[in-house]
């Protein structure tokens, strides 16, 4: 959907080289060692398809393989596929497999296999956020419809050979196949065992599952028979901290009891200023974090309401008084160094005259007559409360009356956010594929299924899909500008900041990579651990 030219060349003029912790060539590699890692939630799930928030995102990567994978520069690079080619109209995609890589249970990958896989993701009923990224595949569209059985564009030419149809040549297919739900899962587990395949999976990747406790942990063991090599490291365990809980994450990696932690804000400058024993990486991310405005709702049909939720709060003091500035303050939707964003927009001021203007044409002069506001969150944190505080008090001094409340079950807040049971919600988006259609499609086209502030707006449909299409750069980027413009006009969401990828590492771990997709993309099985650094 993306020219692999194209995203080449927005990475080479606009993203900074991939971060990387103290990989030394010369230094002996070590076999073994246990890597500790902290994530912020129980993941939903470990089923790539149907894998919709980061936390699964970050284990899954470590137990599947796609046709190809972005590397540390987001170059598009072989895996499962040895090589491929297209057709000259790029419209006819072919895929050699490597021959002899096996699942985890020891079956032989197949060309059956990767049409399954890839079938799946449009399979309505497994609700993957990655459909959208296939439907123009020929015969997409009548399978989704239940029309056909099979996709007719997907087809095994021979045991190790994929062919992929397209109905229209948007891009290249070879980008989209590297996004974290294309991963390619063993036919016969999966349809015997559902959904409950989340649970058990059973991959190709350098590590194997082990073992999942719930709040507690889950474990990977290294896949020794792993086409590119075995990892280095023996086992990865990932410490669930429900809610994430970053001051627990952060004392346990004082104590050592993990290699890695993100940095907790109440002690930041602290942290930072120490010159502690530990490696500190900090790079820009393709995100955008925010309050999604349920546009179904009353009163936050109303355009005007919106707007004024957005002009009464202070967002820029918001990131600098509660989150010390560790954050670039997010005046559209696009992040900066992403194809299209535009330096020169200016947002949402904060204006308490101008939001209570807004209320009174909206029928609420002085907010009367306006219900408390209900806003949800999935995580409870002590600076997040602060935050909270602070909105309180900016919606009170224009007449809205807020109430927080918190689901720090991820998997439940995540089916509610999908039902559209939330007025106002607290969410972050991390691109999948370094391109502004990952965020403007996928948060804000009228049928996509990530869309839950259930906005809907035809000249911005239509504008995106012709974005699509456009084979222009400079066109394309116009397009999605006027994109952005209209969705911040309608104010479906209120953007607050862009994520910046920060985190400790010991000071023995060693060749980590680090790209603009952030922590779920880390190549786990390039890290070593040094024994010579160790305390």
């Amino acid at each position: 959907m993306f020219l692999l030219v194209l995203i080449c060349v927005v990475v080479a003029t606009s993203l900074p080289a991939s971060a990387q912790v103290r990989g030394d060539a010369s230094a002996p590699a070590v076999d073994g060692g246990v890597y500790r890692r902290p994530l912020g939630n129980d993941p939903a799930t470990l089923d790539p398809a149907r894998i919709g928030d980061i936390f699964g995102r970050s284990v899954a990567q470590q137990l599947f393989d796609g046709l190809v994978q972005f590397d540390q520069t987001l170059a598009v690079t072989p895996a499962l596929a040895q090589f491929w080619k297209a057709s000259r109209d790029g419209l006819t995609w072919t895929f050699t497999l490597r021959k002899g890589v096996k699942f985890h249970h020891g079956r032989e990958v197949t060309a059956d296999d990767v049409a399954y896989s890839l079938t799946r993701i449009l399979d309505p009923t497994v609700k993957s956020g990655g459909a959208d990224l296939f439907a123009s595949i020929r015969g997409a569209q009548e399978f989704r419809e239940g029309k056909a059985k099979q996709v007719s564009g997907l087809t095994a030419l021979d045991r190790y050979t994929v062919q992929v149809v397209l109905t229209e040549a948007l891009a290249p297919f070879v980008s989209v196949l590297a996004v974290g739900q294309a991963k390619i899962v063993p036919k016969e587990l999966v349809e015997q065992q559902g959904e409950a395949f989340g649970a058990h999976p059973i991959g190709t990747g350098p590590f194997k599952f082990v073992r999942w406790e719930r709040g507690k942990e889950i474990v990977l063991v290294a896949n020794s028979d792993y086409f590119d090599g075995p990892p280095k490291l023996s086992r990865v365990v990932y410490r669930i901290f429900r809610g994430e809980e970053f001051d627990a994450m952060h004392e346990q990696f004082e104590r050592g009891n993990l290699e890695d932690t993100p940095i907790p804000t109440q002690e930041y400058r602290r942290i930072v200023t120490a010159g502690g024993n530990y490696v500190h990486v900090k790079r820009p991310m393709l995100s955008v974090r925010f309050y999604g405005l349920n546009t179904r709702i009353k009163p936050l049909d109303d355009r005007r309401v919106r707007q004024a939720l957005i002009h009464a709060i202070d967002r820029e003091a918001l990131v600098d008084e509660v989150y010390l500035d560790r954050y670039i303050l997010a005046r559209g939707i696009l992040p900066p160094g992403m194809m299209a964003f535009d330096p020169k927009l200016k947002g949402y001021a904060h204006d308490p005259r101008r939001a209570r203007e807004l209320l009174a044409q909206a029928g609420y002069p002085g907010g009367r007559g306006l219900p408390p506001i209900p806003i949800w969150s999935g995580v409870r944190l002590e600076k997040l409360l602060q935050e909270h505080e602070l909105i309180k008090k900016y919606l009170a001094a224009v007449g809205i009356q807020a109430e927080f409340h918190y689901e720090t079950n991820w998997p439940s807040f995540s089916a509610r956010l999908a039902q559209g049971q939330f007025p106002i919600f607290l969410y972050a988006w991390f691109a999948d594929v370094p391109h502004p259609d990952n965020f403007l499609f996928k948060l804000f086209y009228s049928r996509s299924p990530r869309n839950f502030t259930g906005y809907s707006n035809k000249a911005v449909d239509d504008l995106l899909l012709q974005a699509k299409r456009e084979r222009d750069l400079q066109r394309q980027t116009d397009l999605y500008r006027q994109v952005e413009r209209l969705v911040l006009d309608d104010a479906p969401i209120i953007p607050v900041w862009h994520y910046t990828y920060e985190r400790l590492f010991q000071p023995y771990v060693r060749s980590v990579e680090v790209n603009g997709l952030g922590d779920p993309y880390i190549p786990l099985k390039k890290i070593w651990l040094d024994s010579r650094a160790r305390p």
